[in-house]
């Protein structure tokens, strides 16, 4: 239906749809020739399309190497897994740093190594128990194909499908493997592979790309290039050489922050090492004991695998609620999404509909009207759940007669028809075929509007042109459209909607209802599943122009008569507001937007398209699921930035201690073995334990950020308190071991007193943990004293030290304060500036 055939220039290096003048690679494929040199492949061999291959001849391929199965799709093998859990940067550092502490002897400041230790198993373990986990979930979602061999048909693994392979599509399929059409006719979407949104016609003998979709039509194909052959896998590996473009979340400030730490360390060890050294005149083993102390108080061992394992530990937890995660950044995005786009069929009401009436108009005789759908009804393939319920409805095997041309329906035009030669009928949305206005005609559907049912109207269609194909000029009809009939469909809200709904508006969570229906009946519908404003409602029809779509955006809940391409622009308009944007969707007409979307969320019921685009897919098609995923992304980055807080104030005190001692050329006060003991009791074991919370709160502000607002109070606190001891040991010429020992007792008060504020609100649980923390510490510091460099204080040095510690509690208040007031003016500065 005035669908044009369009060749583009796809960027191949980083793959971003039409060569834009901005991309600074410059490197294209001529899609024109890549079809040319298909077709010519094409003429090498050609399979029957009624037999398709044999499996000698799948054999032969499989061993021939020509099967479609891409390199790197598989997940990492358990060796892999552990090897690169125990040969990480930070871990050869550690290893280097035990093998200087071993030949000076030091062995009681080894303890750093279990910590080291414990970290891997724990690593190696959780992502091996992932990876088993969704193993096992991938492959009930598996995608598959139906294909023709030894003259029968049967459905495979995509990777199971062998170069020459005879394969059946229909509307929603995800082109596996790039193919030459043999028979049949199909509309197809190259939008995730070259960027323009245009539907394609394909005819016989036309090529296709992998990676695109198919909106409607049926065919066979033969696969000509599969595997790592195939335009959408070489086009995945140019994608790789660059970053993809997406906001920075948790994992990247992570890793920046991780990259950061680890490069400067080097030079920060070789300094210090020749200060304590050269300049104060310290032996070789004090000289590295301070040396590796410092750098073990830099270096983040467990944030990173901490984040890691958390983010692992939710994916396996929302794999056994029956719900796939593609991707783990996507559970970050979830937790902070503030606005879920959703479809109303499949996600408020239930996917299947239900024909409740045919109302003859005109006066046309209702069994007329009835022959007439019925034989139009059975020749139309079942791809969407309105044909699906037509065809349940009448029941009907055979028709009286064959159409010599149908054009199925295209969420498009919202219409789809038949030629019988002499007759040509429409079924499709009556704003879209109704060319001149009728009152009474109107209000009689705008009466079926107001009671939530959708529409449809069927209508025969004159023409004077000779071809088919002339019948429809773009996505106008140039003929005259007679109304026959109107048909009344409905299917009931899910059961569980409106907690579903009324669990996002508690959580301030805007939803908006993006659908091909009628805006009334989507109005209405939403308003029965208690979504929010949803009598704030538009008809997307009417709406023309970019600028246009951004203000309905922003002042609207309920969208109607949405196109695919404004589903997309939809989306994007509201990230461009500043919104984080979670879209769910299950047809074909869906993926534009899914592939916008922040977060893209996919029924497993739906199209092969929509599930594999989508971030994450729920195996059991019920959005009354979201609840729990959206909870669980939150429990896992709220968690995480409390846990984190409290590996930076390690860090960033050993910093800020470093740098001092490096400038005032003194001792580095503490050792490794005191490092050791604070970075597990404060640290490491509180931070897993709390990990593992419950905790709904919605996620706000830049993870980073957050994180060191909470943890520089504590570290500068720790700064403060130590160097003042110091420089009452320098004035009362207080021993080396009396002053390690007092900056040691301070630091951990500093550190604990962190773990309070991060235990808050101290219920029974945290209680516990952080008593626990406690009284092992003190064990530890009783019982083996000098393990840990432990010396007994006299009366000068506990009055020095009870002084500081009391003054622990209003410096850190006075910091905090302090902070408080630097992070309202950066937000009120963004705000002006926004």
């Amino acid at each position: 239906m005035g669908i044009s055939v369009k060749t583009s220039l796809l960027c191949e290096y980083c793959a971003c749809g039409p060569k834009l003048a901005g991309c600074e690679k410059g490197m294209v494929i001529d899609m024109g020739k890549h079809a040319d040199s298909l077709k010519e492949e094409s003429k090498f061999f050609l399979t029957d399309t009624d037999t398709g291959l044999t499996s000698e001849q799948v054999h032969e391929r499989m061993e021939s190497g020509l099967s479609n199965a891409v390199t790197g799709r598989a997940s990492r093998a358990t060796g892999r897994i552990i090897a690169s859990n125990i040969f990480t940067y930070f871990n050869l550092i550690f290893f280097f740093l035990a093998a200087v502490l071993l030949y000076e002897r030091s062995y009681n400041n080894l303890a750093f190594l279990g910590v080291v230790a414990a970290n891997t198993v724990i690593g190696i373990v959780q992502e091996l128990r992932s990876k088993k986990e969704l193993e096992k979930l991938q492959l009930v979602n598996e995608p598959d194909a139906l294909v023709i061999r030894d003259a029968k048909q049967k459905r495979i693994l995509i990777e199971e499908l062998v170069q020459d392979d005879i394969v059946l599509l229909a509307a929603g399929n995800q082109i596996c493997a790039d193919a030459v059409l043999c028979e049949g006719t199909l509309r197809v979407n190259e939008a995730l592979v070259t960027g323009e949104a245009d539907e394609v016609v394909k005819t016989s003998g036309d090529t296709l790309l992998s990676g695109s979709f198919v909106v409607s039509g049926q065919a066979k194909v033969r696969l000509t290039r599969v595997g790592d052959q195939s335009f959408s896998a070489n086009i995945s590996k140019s994608a790789k050489k660059i970053k993809k473009h997406q906001r920075p979340g948790m994992m990247t400030s992570l890793t920046r922050l991780i990259q950061m730490i680890g490069i400067i360390i080097i030079p920060f060890a070789a300094l210090m090492f020749w200060n304590q050294h050269f300049v104060l005149g310290y032996s070789e083993k004090v000289s590295v004991e301070n040396t590796a102390a410092a750098i073990i108080g830099m270096i983040p061992e467990g944030l990173y695998l901490l984040t890691s394992i958390a983010l692992a530990a939710s994916t396996v937890r929302l794999a056994r609620k029956h719900t796939l995660v593609h991707d783990m950044k996507c559970i970050e995005t979830l937790a902070r999404v503030d606005t879920i786009c959703v479809d109303k069929t499949g996600t408020i009401t239930e996917p299947q509909m239900k024909l409740t009436g045919i109302i003859p108009v005109h006066g046309v005789p209702e069994e007329e009207v009835r022959q007439q759908l019925e034989d139009y009804v059975c020749v139309m393939p079942p791809d969407n759940e309105t044909m699906k319920a037509l065809q349940a409805y009448f029941h009907k095997a055979l028709p009286n007669r064959r159409p010599m041309h149908i054009w199925e329906f295209s969420s498009r035009t919202k219409y789809s028809a038949a030629d019988y030669g002499k007759e040509v009928y429409l079924l499709g949305a009556p704003e879209y075929l109704i060319q001149q206005k009728d009152d009474a005609f109107s209000s009689v559907i705008q009466e079926h509007y107001a009671h939530g049912e959708r529409v449809l109207l069927f209508a025969g269609y004159e023409f004077e042109v000779d071809s088919p194909e002339n019948m429809f000029v773009g996505d106008t009809l140039t003929g005259t459209v007679r109304p026959l009939a109107l048909l009344t469909l409905t299917n009931p809200i899910r059961e569980n909607a409106s907690d579903t709904f009324q669990y996002f508006g508690n959580q301030g969570v805007a939803v908006k209802v993006i659908s091909g229906d009628n805006a009334l009946t989507a109005a209405l519908t939403a308003q029965k599943a208690g979504i929010p404003a949803a009598e704030k409602y538009i008809d997307m029809s009417t709406v023309d122009g970019k600028k246009a779509v951004a203000k309905a955006a922003q002042e609207y809940t309920v969208f109607g008569r949405v196109t695919p391409e404004q589903k997309s622009e939809l989306i994007r308009a509201m990230k461009k507001a500043g919104h984080i944007v979670a879209m769910a969707g299950d047809g074909v007409n869906d993926v534009l937007a899914l592939k916008d979307a922040d977060c893209a969320i996919a029924m497993a019921s739906g199209s092969d398209a929509a599930s594999n685009i989508a971030d994450i897919v729920l195996l059991e098609s019920d959005f009354s699921a979201m609840p729990q995923i959206v909870t669980e992304g939150r429990r896992v980055i709220n968690n995480i930035q409390r846990s984190a807080s409290l590996f930076l104030v390690k860090n960033i005190f050993s910093f800020f201690l470093c740098i001092i001692s490096l400038i005032s050329i003194s001792l580095y006060p503490l050792k490794p073995a005191q490092i050791s003991l604070a970075s597990a009791l404060m640290i490491g074991v509180p931070s897993f334990f709390l990990a593992l919370e419950p905790n709904d709160e919605m996620v706000r502000g830049k993870f980073l950020r957050n994180v060191l607002f909470r943890a520089f109070p504590a570290a500068l606190t720790a700064v403060a308190l130590v160097e003042w001891s110091l420089l009452f040991a320098d004035a009362f010429s207080i021993s080396t071991e009396a002053a390690s020992t007092i900056a040691f007792y301070l630091y951990t008060a500093a550190a604990y007193l962190m773990l309070y504020r991060v235990c808050r609100p101290m219920n029974v649980w945290h209680g516990i943990l952080f008593g626990t923390m406690g009284v092992v510490y003190f064990a530890a510091i009783f019982l083996f004293p000098d393990w840990f460099h432990i010396v007994s204080l006299d009366y000068g040095c506990s009055l020095i030290l009870f002084a500081l510690l009391f003054l622990a509690f209003p410096i850190d208040r006075f910091f905090r304060f302090l902070f408080a007031k630097c992070e309202g003016a950066g937000i009120r500065l963004l705000r002006e500036k926004s």
